[in-house]
């Protein structure tokens, strides 16, 4: 399929911008381990805090890195599978306001000025333009949906009695989420941390602001992975060398995704005193709900994959397996996608520690946290998305992979260091070590009263990992940019993807083919969820906070 030039270029820049940073973000996130396992012992290297560096890695490739790509990926999935493009206005107008947005937050991080993390909690306070550029991020973010929207209304009027394409079931479901539970973060910003970094406000509600933060905080999780498990349901079947088991299992589990991604986000504030424990209790059910989606994907590609090595020649209990593209560079996007549906098994079954009270309580801002979301975003969620930067600019700017065997061992490489470094981290979280911490200044630092040795091992084992992911990150950029400016050998600006065919192609049912009654569901659940989290926060949150910055111990300073 060919695609107008303007699209490609909107495409490739919405790619070569997150990514570029992400060298950054990736850089930031060694050094994470560097500066906890105790080889650092001081507050800042080369110029940059300790804080900085994690607010750089978190916001890059949590937020920047994330949006951006769903964005690029959704204007290909809509274009290719309903063969009408978006619309050349509104889509660059989306462009160019992410791109000021996240210039304006970016210079806030690099001038020092919004040392806050990604999860930018008060009293924590940035400059004016982290938030303000957070903020025109994600309305310029907002765009696509309603025009994709239009779009899909328009091709179910021309194709009547026809399904959705299941790829763009799960892209338009996504963004349903994305909006939706951005309204709170937004709100969050404009009205209440903008107007307290301006010193229009003395103080903030930080209960009412984390509950906001985590409304919206926990479905980004699931805005991360639905691109992914597009990949999964519409591609991983044809690159495997079969077909995908269900059509309808695709599209039962983005149903399931819409209504329950966003009505969970308390289970995060378990340790919140301004939230009642009924509260607590009935998110927490709500979360266990949202695996479901998992596990069936699970199931599906655990039979996708089967049928496809018994296509390929497999015989016996677990002979298909070794029939399976590992390592075929032709069909890279394979080992992409293996390796991030490995590393979900653990993240996805860690997770389910982190939603239940008691166990929760265990854990609770320990290094197991950053271990277990590390085997989300860091697992499925960044694999698909580094795999299928490289295959969009191959096809869009007409040129063969750069370096292909290198590209095909990347995923392994990273694997391997995701595995190493989240191990580390959850052992450590499981002995009481903290998150969020330079461990280097005091706990593992050996001439430090607060000198923690039993730490040395599992910061020295994440540490490993980390060098690991690291150079697995440097292959890629090797990759990426090499293809990206290499010299053109194919027609440029055409888009194709291996579409897969469905092996159980069950018939229409209205209800899954239609998004209307999900988006009413969706509400119902969400405000019977948030209506109690809500008014306990108004009830029981106190009075509100002044500005506090890490490097004073006093209020205001």
């Amino acid at each position: 399929m060919k695609i107008s030039h303007w699209l490609r270029n909107v495409i490739l820049t919405e790619l070569f911008i997150p990514i570029t940073l992400l060298i950054v973000g990736i850089y930031h996130g060694l050094m994470q381990t560097v500066y906890r396992a105790g080889l650092i012992h001081q507050s800042s290297f080369a110029g940059l805090d300790y804080y900085q560096g994690l607010t750089l890695h978190g916001v890059i490739n949590a937020l920047v890195l994330t949006t951006f790509f769903a964005v690029a990926f959704g204007h290909a999935t809509i274009a290719y599978f309903l063969k009408v493009e978006p619309r050349k206005q509104p889509t660059k107008i989306s462009m160019w306001l992410m791109i000021v947005g996240t210039a304006m937050a970016a210079w806030a991080m690099f001038a020092g000025k919004a040392d806050v993390l990604y999860t930018f909690y008060p009293p924590l306070k940035a400059h004016p333009l982290f938030y303000l550029g957070l903020a025109v991020m994600i309305v310029g973010s907002w765009i696509p949906l309603f025009d994709w929207v239009g779009l899909l209304k328009g091709w179910r009027t021309s194709h009547a009695g026809e399904k959705v394409p299941l790829a763009v079931w799960g892209t338009v479901i996504n963004f349903i989420i994305w909006f939706t539970c951005t309204l709170s973060v937004a709100y969050e910003v404009l009205f209440m941390l903008l107007p307290w970094s301006l010193g229009w406000k003395a103080t903030v509600n930080v209960a009412l602001a984390r509950t906001l933060f985590w409304f919206f905080g926990h479905a980004l999780v699931y805005f991360w992975l639905l691109p992914a498990y597009v990949m999964y349901y519409s591609f991983l079947p044809k690159l495997a060398g079969g077909k995908l088991y269900s059509d309808l299992v695709g599209r039962i589990t983005f149903a399931i995704f819409l209504i329950f991604s966003i009505p969970v986000g308390v289970h995060h504030q378990f340790s919140d005193p301004s939230i009642e424990p009924n509260t607590k209790l009935t998110q927490s059910l709500l979360t266990f709900g949202v695996a479901l989606p998992s596990f069936l994907t699970a199931f599906t590609m655990f039979a996708t994959l089967e049928y496809a090595g018994r296509k390929n020649g497999g015989k016996g209990l677990f002979g298909w397996i070794g029939r399976l593209p590992f390592f075929d560079s032709s069909r890279y996007l394979f080992s992409y996608f293996i390796c991030g549906l490995i590393l979900f098994i653990f993240g996805g079954f860690t997770g389910i520690v982190n939603a239940s009270y008691e166990l929760n309580a265990v854990v609770h801002n320990t290094a197991f946290l950053p271990g277990h979301f590390h085997m989300t975003v860091a697992g499925p969620v960044i694999l698909a998305m580094l795999g299928m930067s490289v295959y969009l600019v191959s096809q869009l700017k007409g040129k063969k992979v750069f370096a292909p065997a290198l590209n095909t061992i990347v995923p392994y490489l990273w694997m391997i260091g995701v595995l190493i470094f989240s191990a580390g981290l959850m052992w450590g979280g499981l002995k009481g070590e903290p998150r969020r911490t330079n461990l280097g200044l005091s706990y593992l630092n050996p001439k430090s009263d607060l000198f923690h040795p039993q730490w040395v091992p599992d910061t020295l084992l994440t540490m490993c990992g980390g060098f690991i992911m690291f150079l697995a990150g440097v292959f890629f950029f090797i990759v990426f940019f090499g293809t990206f400016f290499r010299k053109q050998t194919q027609e440029a600006d055409q888009l194709e993807f291996p579409v897969s065919e469905a092996l159980h192609d069950e018939r229409i049912i209205p209800l899954f083919n239609d998004l209307r009654p999900w988006v009413v569901l969706m509400v119902l659940i969400i405000l019977i969820a948030y209506i109690p989290a809500i008014l306990d926060v108004f009830r029981f949150a106190g009075p509100g906070a002044p500005p506090h910055v890490p490097n004073t111990p006093i209020p205001g300073l």
